[in-house]
């Protein structure tokens, strides 16, 4: 069959939750993806923030060849080798206490809430407890990822109104501090606000969530899913801030591809779960753990963490230099790999994303009329050199 072909199969037997490019991805390599019709594209996406470590390569490929051979799957009845190896790298990396493996970002949430909202009840279970959380901010598809996520577009026709958690506005510390009531079991954000448009946390906001939660002794949660390993230039985005959340959340490039997350407690966190309140039946599998060492293993190897912040401060500049040269561009954000440009209504992003795509450039969208920036964190600086001539190609053009 051709592209054509499968996009039309797609389109019939996959259920309509997307609105897809008419690209069939077919393989990758390095920073490329190839289409079915072998037609190069230079990924600045990544799957979403997901591949981290490029296309092919061979030893995080290996080690996933190998435990095939070994085991894919057993149940959380037991203990497997790569769980415990990978729980054991994620505690002494991020200097917190316990660990909990999920198949994805939005179950590491739906786990997060969970700590926090079972810490309060051991307290006090006379009370119906309730989150803070963030405007525009973006933690998942679930029904409690929804409820903590803060765009109504996401939680219409899911989430009634009852349901949903008290929001306040991003970096605005007055503002959540009028929204905590004896209710208040949680106050969760992301570090860098991904989806809602590339918007890093105050360094001051972050500290006053800090010391909010530990003087209500409440539960703060850090979303690192996309912002976090290694992508801001710091193995987690908090490091750059000297604030520790009591849950972290983490997924995307903590598997590179092989759906995986978890969710990371503290000591004061640690113990609000017992057996019996939560559990998974792929969650810590083998497999999905061999990809999390071979992660580990090579972010040590490359130095992807420092890698990431080098070549973070070179894009930042070229950013910069588009900016200032084409008037529609309106803002520039973000921290290493994971920024945003965005422009005037005039000039609709998406159009932008739909040219690059023709010219054989991968980029994403975010928030109110953002370009996200979110490339493979091995890139180099010829990479970037060469997304910035396809863009400046296509900007010149508008």
């Amino acid at each position: 069959m051709n592209q054509k072909d499968y996009i039309e199969q797609g389109e019939k037997y996959i259920l309509k939750t997307y609105n897809r490019y008419p690209v069939v991805l077919e393989k990758g390599e390095g920073v490329y993806l190839y289409d079915a019709e072998g037609k190069r594209y230079l990924d600045f996406g990544a799957g979403i923030a997901v591949f981290a470590l490029g296309y092919g390569n061979k030893a995080y490929n290996d080690a996933l060849k190998d435990q095939i051979d070994k085991l894919i799957h057993t149940s959380n009845l037991f203990y497997n080798i790569p769980a415990v190896e990978a729980a054991k790298k994620i505690v002494e990396t991020s200097k917190m206490k316990k660990v909990f493996f999920t198949n994805s970002g939005t179950e590491a949430i739906e786990g997060a809430l969970k700590v926090a909202r079972k810490y309060a009840y051991n307290k006090d279970k006379t009370k119906d407890y309730e989150f803070i959380a963030m405007d525009q901010s973006f933690h998942g598809r679930s029904q409690g990822a929804l409820s903590v996520t803060g765009n109504a577009h996401y939680q219409d026709g899911f989430i009634p109104k009852e349901f949903r958690a008290v929001f306040a506005k991003f970096n605005d510390l007055e503002d959540v501090k009028s929204k905590v009531t004896d209710k208040t079991c949680g106050i969760i954000c992301e570090v860098v606000q991904g989806e809602g448009g590339i918007y890093p946390a105050e360094p001051e906001f972050l500290k006053g969530l800090r010391k909010l939660c530990d003087e209500k002794d409440i539960l703060l949660i850090f979303d690192e899913i996309q912002c976090g390993m290694g992508r801001c230039g710091s193995m987690f985005a908090h490091d750059l801030y000297g604030v520790k959340p009591d849950v972290m959340t983490l997924a995307k490039a903590l598997g590179c591809g092989v759906p995986v997350g978890a969710f990371v407690v503290n000591d004061k966190a640690d113990g609000a779960l017992v057996p019996g309140d939560h559990g998974t039946t792929y969650g810590g599998n083998p497999f999905a753990c061999a990809a999390i060492n071979a992660v580990f293993e090579q972010f040590e190897e490359k130095k992807v963490p420092e890698h990431a912040k080098a070549v973070g401060e070179y894009l930042w500049d070229q950013l910069e230099q588009l900016k200032d040269q084409y008037d529609f561009i309106s803002g520039h954000r973000g921290i290493a790999l994971m920024q945003g440009l965005e422009f005037v209504p005039e000039k609709p992003a998406g159009e932008i994303v739909n040219a690059a795509l023709k010219k054989g450039l991968i980029l994403m969208t975010a928030g109110n009329n953002v370009i996200r920036f979110v490339p493979p964190l091995v890139i180099e600086e010829k990479d970037v050199d060469e997304m910035i001539r396809i863009l400046k190609e296509i900007l010149d053009e508008a």
